[in-house]
């Protein structure tokens, strides 16, 4: 296997998918569905997921430690988004088509949301992104909000070396 990773140039990844599992396992607390009124369909649960995922990164990117992990994680994203693509069955011709369309939004989504972080309110991005246009409650919007912002400022917290390990905050 080494053999064919070294051929294609396939890298080890280190903890990156114990870090996109924990990204995954936080994407998919109840919470964010419930209180939070995201939708519980394919495209509820990829929005956030790469809310969450969007978190992380922008954490990484922070220190030059993080640049190789950062990468390593959205491959993994990449990964699991093109086996989930293939078990609703869209076929391979087709499968490169809508990852580019994912990347593409998942690195609009990280821009949204480190502008939306910079300028104080992330609702804005939220309503377009994570609901797709249609605003939910106030009280959904701010739960979903609060719980971002206090998922960011524990990554912010944590040293980087553990964010890396995929030890994330709830």
């Amino acid at each position: 296997m080494r053999m064919l990773q070294r051929l294609f140039g396939r890298t080890d990844r280190g903890t990156a998918p114990q870090l996109y599992a924990g990204v995954v396992t936080r994407g998919r607390a109840p919470h964010w569905y419930t209180d939070g009124a995201v939708p519980d369909t394919v495209d509820g649960r990829f929005d956030m997921i790469a809310a969450i995922l969007c978190m992380v990164l922008l954490r990484l990117e922070i220190e030059p430690a993080g640049i190789a992990p950062s990468t390593a994680v959205a491959e993994c994203f990449i990964d699991d988004m093109d086996g989930q693509l293939r078990e609703i069955g869209i076929g391979d011709i087709i499968v490169g088509k809508h990852i580019g369309r994912m990347m593409g939004m998942l690195g609009g989504r990280l821009g949204a949301y480190r502008t939306g972080l910079a300028e104080g309110s992330l609702a804005p991005a939220l309503v377009r992104n994570l609901y797709r246009g249609e605003a939910p409650s106030p009280a959904a919007l701010t739960h979903v909000e609060a719980r971002l912002r206090a998922f960011r400022e524990a990554l912010a917290a944590m040293p980087i070396e553990r964010v890396i390990a995929g030890d994330l905050p709830e």
